[in-house]
């Protein structure tokens, strides 16, 4: 009984101490909102701030596994009028994103700095990150449209020095087995200082079903500077590739050039000269040449 009562009387203690109010502190992101339109900003510090918050005890018990906001929002619009955003003069507003029973009594730092330079805009293309997979027999048959193809960012005009080209997120499809028309997002910047547009983009894939295909197509010497006249045996190769059914007409031995270099025999004394792929159609797929090296006679 006395052991019972005891814990009895710790829990009580315990229960009436969680339910009292608590400062503690929590670190958090910050989100920006109402940018300058007419100024590039960069912030001279990091975007997270530590919150001083008034909660019970349960949640100090509880603040390092569920952080309450993971994300705070600030507004940027003083910075028309100045280089520096106070959070005192927001505090109502930021209170008013915490859970209810939350409040924030200070934040540190609570006075942000920005340095500003002149905004500017550019152009750069598109690139589509990708992960596709294919029925049997099937894929790529022609260039994947983007639309648009480009996209327009604007911010620090030294920041945009530093920006070539621009990534979507990551286009998911699987068993593709004819053409597909999707939308993807482009991927969301890193920095509050730099703005895109748009933010996604149509993107069409191209699916045809693939056959094989062989052609004879005739060798070209590279590389014969002391111009021998040099006779190859055979003087033909057979080229192997897998092609689309909508291109099989379409793709002959004039879309394929094959090479030899006489610098195989003349600089490394080979008795056969290798076949080179000079020029092959971007979307088949090559599968063997035959034959892959050749015999050759030089006459004086």
């Amino acid at each position: 009984m006395l052991l019972a009562c005891l814990l009895f009387a710790i829990g009580a203690w315990l229960f009436n101490a969680l339910n009292n109010k608590y400062k503690y502190t929590a670190r958090t992101e910050l989100i920006y909102k109402d940018e300058p339109q007419n100024k590039a900003f960069k912030p001279l510090q990091p975007d997270l701030v530590d919150l001083t918050v008034e909660g019970t005890g349960w949640q100090l018990l509880f603040s390092r596994l569920r952080i309450k906001p993971q994300s705070i929002t600030v507004s940027l619009a003083q910075l028309s009028r100045r280089s520096y955003v106070l959070f005192s003069e927001q505090l109502d507003q930021v209170n008013k994103q915490l859970e209810t029973s939350q409040k924030i009594i200070s934040i540190y730092p609570d006075t942000l700095y920005f340095d500003f330079s002149k905004r500017t805009n550019k152009r750069v293309p598109i690139k589509l990150v990708q992960n596709f997979t294919f029925a049997k027999q099937y894929g790529v048959s022609n260039p994947i449209l983007l639309k648009p193809a480009y996209v327009n960012i604007s911010g620090p005009q030294e920041e945009l020095t530093k920006i070539s080209e621009w990534y979507t997120d990551t286009l998911k499809l699987d068993d593709l087995q004819n053409t597909s028309k999707t939308r993807v997002a482009i991927r969301q910047n890193n920095s509050n200082n730099i703005t895109i547009y748009p933010t996604n983009i149509g993107v069409t894939v191209p699916v045809d079903e693939f056959t094989e295909k062989t052609v004879e197509v005739p060798l070209k010497i590279i590389n014969n500077v002391n111009f021998y006249d040099i006779k190859l045996y055979p003087k033909k190769v057979a080229v192997t590739f897998m092609v689309a059914l909508s291109s099989y007409q379409e793709v002959d031995e004039d879309f394929i050039e094959a090479v030899v270099d006489a610098n195989d025999w003349r600089i490394l004394g080979h008795d056969k000269l290798t076949v080179r792929i000079k020029r092959f159609p971007n979307y088949c797929k090559l599968l063997k040449i035959v034959p892959s090296n050749v015999d050759f006679i030089i006459e004086k």
